[in-house]
């Protein structure tokens, strides 16, 4: 690939209080890409997507946005860029419909009283541009299964036509079913041009949609695999550490140079 990432991270570290959670880490995340970024639990993943999402500033190192450094520090920064992140509790409103909640924070007036046709307009059309059914946009939240829930705080996402969207373990505790609605739709996000970063501890999801894996180990890059010629043991071997990238040993050898000298 030689298009310019949509996104790329350089050198990025956070340190919380004497816990250093990331250590150099590099990431590149181009336009019609799905990069699932995949690690044990404590290998940094969190922090990182926090990093990117302006919610934790990273201590150092540089974030690009398309091309060219930027900063992060706050989530309306990452918004304004077009870095959109859909978190696992997904922040959705049971009580509320699903015009409701698509467009909650974001909506539409005229003469200072909510405009619902036109939300209900626009829902409708943003849920069929992304080929997402539900049985009505007015019910509650609350009427949805958990694949239609999370297929909704994705389309929210899309409201404010990011470049980038960040999908934080869309799949967990979904069904079969559900599970495979979900990654139609990131499929489809990545057939609209979208760059997407997957976290995922499911190999098995990871090998459907991604196109590459990051795979975090310790707070540390630990390889960068395409999913086409990397087998699902190679990747769990790199997560777990029985195989350790060459990125990771250099940098450990000189941190543990610096800690010494």
């Amino acid at each position: 690939m030689t298009a310019t990432p949509v996104l790329a991270l350089r050198g990025i570290s956070k340190r919380f209080g004497a816990v250093q959670a990331l250590t150099d880490v590099d990431l590149e995340v181009r336009a019609g890409e799905v990069v699932a970024l995949v690690g044990d639990n404590g290998a940094g993943k969190s922090t990182l997507v926090k990093t990117i999402a302006g919610v934790g500033p990273a201590d150092d190192g540089v974030i690009e946005w398309r091309g060219r450094p930027v900063r992060v520090d706050r989530p309306h920064d990452a918004q304004a860029l077009g870095i959109a992140t859909v978190y696992q509790d997904l922040a959705l409103c049971d009580n509320i419909d699903v015009v409701g909640n698509l467009f909650l924070g974001r909506e539409i007036t005229r003469a200072g009283i909510l405009d619902e046709v036109e939300m209900e307009r626009r829902s409708r059309e943003l849920l069929d541009t992304l080929s997402i059914r539900i049985p009505s946009v007015r019910i509650p939240i609350a009427s949805l299964s958990g694949g239609q829930r999370q297929t909704v705080a994705i389309a929210r996402s899309m409201l404010g036509e990011p470049g980038l969207v960040i999908l934080d373990e869309p799949t967990a505790a979904l069904g079969v079913e559900q599970t495979a609605q979900v990654l139609d739709l990131v499929e489809r996000l990545r057939e609209r041009g979208l760059a997407v970063i997957l976290i995922s501890h499911n190999m098995a999801d990871v090998k459907a949609v991604a196109d590459r894996v990051a795979v975090l180990r310790l707070g540390r890059n630990n390889g960068t695999f395409d999913v086409r010629t990397t087998s699902q043991e190679d990747i769990i071997s790199a997560i777990t550490g029985a195989t350790d990238n060459a990125v990771t040993r250099r940098k450990a050898r000189t941190s543990n140079a610096e800690d010494h000298a």
